[in-house]
């Protein structure tokens, strides 16, 4: 009798556990879909409705296709080859441009927001140079360097050196004074302030500037193979709108997002990892 007592308070405590747990369930992934539904619900009507209205006829479906056919473009793009050395060619134009304004960009932004002699003598010819846009000066790039690769990459690179630029002279300018002198009074050398203090406060601005580049890297793409280019997905994009590949177009142009949402999303991941300390916004 002592035995039955001693288990039968078990068994029923098991039960009310598997109880709960298939209880749990249903309102978990309630709140999975409204959390689904809350950051994509647009975007998914957004797709329905344009699905919806070119397979009715509600638009010019030679003009707007459906959802449907320009997946299926896509997939053929991809499956047969057509766009995977377009997007090979791109990628090594955007991803050249953004290296060399991430090694020129950084180091002076740094240098500049750490001597106020040199941001001073600097900061007019920047501001001239930042306010003149780089599609303006494509030509004379042009003019200089030729219609190859070299002014297609040279277009990118400076339309990505300014953000990146400045954000890295406002992320080293933002740190608070107070860690500077409190670091000086417990002996640290310029060096070991700069390596200790300056850097981790700047590199939250730092990514800021990295995304924005990165996003400017993709729109300065489509217009450089825009113009005198015969391979890269802005071509395709130019390609298809003249021979009236309109699915084709749209494809191509899925693909430039999709590029522009992973490159995001690998800096944000990237940021989360080095800035532990602080909440990036996506």
């Amino acid at each position: 009798m002592s035995l039955q007592h001693v288990e039968r308070p078990v068994t029923i405590a098991a039960h009310g556990g598997r109880t709960s747990l298939g209880a749990d369930l249903p309102r978990l992934a309630n709140r999975a879909v409204v959390r689904f539904l809350s950051r994509y619900g647009i975007l998914i009507a957004f797709l329905a409705i344009w699905q919806v209205s070119s397979s009715a006829g509600w638009v010019n479906a030679a003009v707007l296709p459906p959802i449907d056919t320009i997946v299926s473009a896509l997939w053929n793009g991809l499956a047969g080859g057509t766009l995977l050395g377009d997007i090979a060619i791109s990628l090594q134009r955007a991803g050249l441009a953004f290296a060399a304004a991430v090694a020129v960009a950084i180091p002076l932004g740094l240098f500049m927001g750490q001597v106020r002699a040199v941001e001073t003598a600097l900061d007019p010819i920047l501001q001239v140079f930042r306010q003149t846009s780089a599609l303006a000066l494509y030509p004379v790039f042009i003019l200089l360097l030729g219609l190859g690769e070299a002014s297609k990459v040279f277009v990118i690179f400076w339309a990505t050196l300014f953000p990146l630029l400045l954000n890295t002279i406002s992320g080293v300018k933002q740190v608070d004074p107070k860690l500077l002198e409190m670091a000086r009074v417990y002996g640290a050398t310029r060096l070991t302030a700069f390596r200790r203090v300056v850097l981790p406060g700047a590199v939250p601005s730092i990514f800021v500037g990295l995304r924005l580049s990165a996003t400017t890297a993709l729109l300065l793409l489509i217009a450089s193979e825009m113009i005198g280019a015969n391979k890269g997905i802005g071509f395709q994009v130019m390609n298809a709108q003249y021979n009236f590949q309109i699915p084709l177009m749209f494809a191509a142009i899925v693909i430039l997002a999709g590029l522009g949402l992973i490159a995001n999303q690998a800096l944000v991941c990237l940021q989360r990892r080095l800035c532990r300390w602080s909440n990036p916004i996506d």
